[in-house]
């Protein structure tokens, strides 16, 4: 079933509950078109939480495997004129196929050659854009202080950039220490009214590993192809992963000994997890 655009109802602990249970039960497909710093870390993710990577991102074939896998990632961290062709055939096909595609803007307020190709993509309507606050500031072109790979900003200052880019994708997330999210959500009448969603816990450790952001966004495009709308799926999979990071954070002595705690913390989030431990604070920005 194609991800609803617009959520009928808010996010829950048993709706997170079930897109959880149902990444697992369906394993799906996430094709990835990554930086080089990223994919074997961001594969790991997936496959620690549930999914099944494809690192498909030449022009050759990303077309025809977007068409087939679960949803698609573009993440702008390393784009090459290559891959940026693939990334265009990716979404292109994409589009046609009713498969959603998550798009991580990585420098793309800093950098004009990857901005004018995010601005691009944009068109494509990706199901969900998310970033570290400065990359979600810089790609709603509200500032320019984006610091490349790294977070200058805290994201309750992204929010008013994450709304003016509902614009172009269903949903909106800056990340940092205590994530945001934004989205729109339909009442019974058809009145469709924008939400805020914070989101705690996680670790002071992750700005400390190297692609943590990035694998984030695989997680997120896994969740949209399993989650009956985009706005869920992004919540269950910050939600995901703020338990995972948790869960080794308690283990860890530092880096080196939470990345492989963190792939472990994972593959143990479940149910009853999710339901003593979720961190969730939902505002009504329509009022």
């Amino acid at each position: 079933m194609p991800v609803e655009r617009i959520a009928r109802r808010l996010p829950d602990l048993d709706s997170i509950v079930a897109a959880h249970q149902a990444l697992r039960a369906r394993t799906p497909l996430v094709q990835c078109l990554t930086n080089v710093v990223s994919s074997n870390f961001m594969a790991n993710v997936l496959l620690a939480a549930g999914a099944s990577p494809a690192m498909v991102d030449n022009p050759e074939e990303a077309a025809g495997f977007a068409a087939i896998a679960g949803a698609v990632l573009i993440n702008l961290g390393t784009p090459t004129q290559a891959q940026a062709q693939a990334m265009r055939l990716a979404v292109t096909a994409a589009q046609q196929a009713g498969r959603p595609w998550v798009l991580d803007p990585i420098a793309a307020g800093a950098l004009p050659w990857r901005g004018a190709l995010a601005a691009e993509l944009l068109a494509f309507e990706p199901a969900v854009v998310r970033g570290n606050a400065s990359e979600i500031i810089g790609l709603a072109g509200l500032g320019s202080n984006s610091r490349g790979f790294d977070s200058s900003n805290d994201p309750a200052d992204a929010v008013p950039a994450a709304l003016s880019l509902l614009r172009h994708g269903a949903s909106v997330s800056a990340s940092g220490p205590l994530d945001h999210v934004v989205g729109r959500v339909a009442d019974d009448h058809g009145e469709v009214r924008r939400y805020l969603i914070r989101i705690g816990g996680g670790s002071a450790l992750l700005p400390r590993v190297t692609a943590s952001g990035c694998s984030l966004g695989a997680l997120v495009a896994a969740y949209t192809a399993v989650a009956p709308d985009t706005l869920t799926a992004l919540v269950a999979a910050h939600v995901h992963f703020a338990l995972a990071a948790e869960v080794a954070q308690a283990k860890a002595s530092g880096p080196g000994s939470f990345v492989p705690a963190f792939l472990d913390g994972l593959g143990s989030v479940n149910a009853e997890l999710i339901r003593a431990k979720a961190q969730l604070d939902i505002s009504l920005l329509d009022v």
